[in-house]
């Protein structure tokens, strides 16, 4: 899969989404990143950490935040993504669901679309994302949370989002998918979506998996947001044995390490035939 001016081995490999939120009230780092100096320092940070690339968001999607306009979100994304695209060697990712929104980004550089409604919100998403001839991220999302069979409707759920991509003619080969941890699910409904990542294969498509410091870790650990770094390297191990290709997160460094090590032990640990077992 080409993202930007670089290939990524979707087969083999498994690759850091480093997440920048220049946003006043995202649930974990609002208000962090939001100035052309934070931004660029925590860009540069990531990508010597090992991000592979950068996940742009100019709206918080938390429980209960409240919808900007489009005009604001464009005002938050546009300058730093400009700033990226001059500044930095990686692909860049728009986190939009808005056709007006992701338009602007990519006028301005970004290289990819990351769609939390997985083109279901806006009809223009998926023929923009065509048109541009960019990559896209279809997350499960659902207004209603209520479910026949959970796994079997999230796949159905995802394979309508995958439709509307080609029908709308993006190609086969720009798709990625995301089981939309956090959204329109239970807590134990999260829990499935992760442990059953697997299942998600069957559509043929890469996986990315977003859990970093979201509302799972915290009720099953009981922690605040800013103390969840365990519980995302769990998921993320988790992530990388199910063969997700990307894995997007807060905390790039520690999340990179996890990955190498699970790397090596599943691809070097296998039992040679002359071993002993």
């Amino acid at each position: 899969m080409k993202i930007g001016n670089r290939e990524f081995d979707v087969t083999h490999n498994c690759y850091i989404m480093g997440i920048l939120n220049v946003t006043p009230d995202s649930f974990s780092d609002g208000g962090k990143w939001n100035s052309l100096d934070s931004a660029r320092a925590h860009v540069a940070e990531m990508i010597a950490q090992g991000a592979s690339i950068i996940d742009v968001g100019g709206e918080s999607t938390r429980p209960g935040h409240q919808q900007i306009t489009a005009d604001e979100e464009i005002r938050r994304v546009v300058p730093i993504i400009e700033m990226i695209q001059k500044e930095f060697d990686i692909p860049i990712s728009i986190d939009a669901y808005r056709s007006q929104v992701a338009k602007a980004a990519l006028d301005a550089g970004a290289n990819m679309v990351n769609d939390i409604w997985g083109l279901q919100y806006d009809p223009d998403m998926a023929p923009l994302i065509a048109a541009y001839k960019v990559p896209c991220c279809l997350m499960h999302n659902r207004n209603v949370p209520k479910y026949q069979n959970f796994l079997q409707d999230l796949r159905e759920d995802l394979r309508h989002s995958i439709e509307i991509a080609k029908t709308a003619g993006i190609d086969d080969s720009q798709i990625i998918i995301d089981p939309g941890v956090g959204f329109a699910k239970t807590y134990a409904q999260n829990l499935s979506a992760i442990h059953h990542l697997e299942c998600l294969h069957e559509l043929g498509y890469p996986v990315l998996l977003a859990t970093s410091r979201k509302s799972v870790i915290g009720n099953t650990l009981d922690l605040p947001a800013d103390q969840r770094l365990e519980g995302t390297l769990v998921t993320t191990v988790f992530g990388v044995m199910q063969h997700a290709a990307f894995i997007r997160v807060h905390d790039v460094a520690e999340n990179m390490r996890a990955i190498r090590m699970t790397q090596a032990i599943l691809q070097e640990g296998k039992p040679d035939a002359n071993d002993d077992i």
